[in-house]
C-alpha cells in the first residue's frame, strides 16, 4: 500500500446550525478540518496509507483533533504534541445570493510555532510515494514557511513526488508576501494545483477573460498561463479547478490541466451545494489518487472533478466518498436515486 504524506494545520471548525447567521446562533456545530488534513482523509478513504504531519497541543482539544483524523483512517504517528492552542475558524454557510463567511481565530496555533526540530523528516519520507502541501501553511508565518521548505527538501532527498495546492488566503498574507515565499518553494514541486485567483495572487500569472461571478471562463487564457508556469517552474502538470459561481447554492464545477503537450478541459458538473468548504482539497486528493493509480492526467483530472463534485454534497471539511461512488458518477449516474 502506497504511503502519502501531507503537512499542515487541522483546525476546530465552529458553525451555526443550518443556514443561521453568526448573530442568530445560540450553539455551534463542531467538526475539524484543514486543507492538507482534508486531502489526507480523501486518500485514506481511497485505500492509501495517509499520514498527516502537524503539531497539536497535548490538551483535550488537541487530542480531539487527533481522534477525528484517526476516525477516518488517517495515520497520526507524525503529529508532534506541544504548544498552546488549536486554530479555530467560524463558518457561516451562505445560501442563494448570500455568500458564506469565514472568521479565523488561529494566531499562535501550535503548527504556526513548530520548527523542523519537531519532526524526523528522514523517517517521515523514507518510504513515501507522495507529499502534498498547500499555500496555507507557509502563510502562517516565518516559522511555518521555514518548516514547509525543510519538509520539501527532505521529500526531494527521498525522491518523493510533490504536489501543491496554491490556496491563496488574503486574511493570512498579501500577494507580495505570497509571491516571495511561494515562488521559492515551487522549485520542489512536480504537480501544481490552484485556481485563477491562486495563480495570480501567489505566482503572478493572470488568465485572460475570466470572471467566476458571472460564469465567464476563457479557457484560452488558462492554456497560456499554464505554459508560462510550466516554463518558469518546470512543473510536470499544471492543474486548475474551474468554478462558475451562479450563487452560494449552485455552482458549475470543472477543471483543466496541461502536461506540456496537451491542454485538457474536464466534464462540467452542475452542483447543488451542501458544504463547499474542502471542495478544492477533495479535488486535489482525487487527482493525487488518479496519478498514483497510474491513470493518464486526463483520467486523473476527471476523477478529481467527480470526487469534488460529490464532496460539495457532504457536510463538513472532509470528503467521505469511496472510489466506487466516484466511479459511478464518472459512468454518468448523477441521478441521486436511492441505493437499495
Amino acid at each position: 500500500m502506497k504511503k502519502v504524506v501531507t503537512l499542515g494545520e487541522i483546525m476546530l471548525r465552529l458553525s451555526p446550525p443550518g443556514y443561521q447567521r453568526f448573530v442568530q446562533a445560540e450553539s455551534f456545530d463542531v467538526v475539524y478540518g484543514g486543507g492538507e488534513a482534508n486531502v489526507a482523509v480523501s486518500l485514506a478513504n481511497y485505500g492509501y496509507d495517509a499520514y498527516f504531519v502537524s503539531k497539536l497541543p497535548k490538551h483535550e482539544i488537541g487530542q480531539a483533533a487527533v481522534n477525528h483524523l484517526r476516525r477516518f483512517g488517517v495515520h497520526t504517528d507524525y503529529v508532534a504534541r506541544g504548544g498552546d492552542r488549536v486554530g479555530i475558524y467560524y463558518l457561516e454557510s451562505g445560501a442563494s445570493m448570500r455568500p458564506s463567511k469565514v472568521v479565523y481565530d488561529r494566531a499562535g496555533s501550535s503548527i504556526a510555532e513548530a520548527t523542523a526540530h519537531d519532526f524526523d523528516f528522514d523517517a517521515i519520507f523514507s518510504d513515501a510515494s507522495w507529499f502534498h502541501f498547500s499555500g496555507i501553511t507557509p502563510a502562517l508565518g516565518e516559522k511555518a514557511a521555514a518548516l514547509t521548505e525543510a519538509a520539501l527538501k527532505a521529500a526531494k532527498k527521498h525522491d518523493v513526488t510533490v504536489s501543491v495546492d496554491l490556496n491563496y488566503r488574503k486574511n493570512l498574507w498579501t500577494p507580495e508576501e505570497a509571491k516571495t515565499v511561494m515562488s521559492n518553494l515551487m522549485q520542489y514541486v512536480d504537480v501544481c494545483i490552484g485556481n485563477e485567483e491562486d495563480a495570480e495572487k501567489v505566482l503572478g500569472f493572470k488568465p485572460g477573460k475570466t470572471d467566476v461571478t458571472s460564469g465567464d471562463l476563457e479557457l484560452a487564457g488558462y492554456q497560456d498561463i499554464f505554459k508560462q508556469m510550466k516554463e518558469q517552474f518546470g512543473f510536470k502538470y499544471v492543474i486548475s479547478s474551474l468554478r462558475k459561481s451562479y450563487s452560494a447554492s449552485d455552482n458549475g464545477w470543472s477543471a483543466c490541466a496541461y502536461d506540456g503537450n496537451e491542454f485538457y478541459h474536464s466534464r462540467e458538473y452542475d452542483v447543488r451545494i451542501v458544504d463547499r468548504v474542502g471542495g478544492g482539497d477533495s479535488f486535489a486528493g482525487g487527482i493525487i489518487y488518479g496519478l498514483l493509480e497510474g491513470k493518464n492526467f486526463k483520467d486523473a483530472l476527471e476523477f478529481g472533478v467527480a470526487a469534488s463534485a460529490l464532496k460539495h454534497t457532504i457536510f463538513g471539511d472532509f470528503n467521505m466518498v469511496t472510489v466506487p461512488e466516484v466511479e459511478n458518477l464518472l459512468k454518468g449516474d448523477a441521478s441521486g436515486r436511492v441505493q437499495r
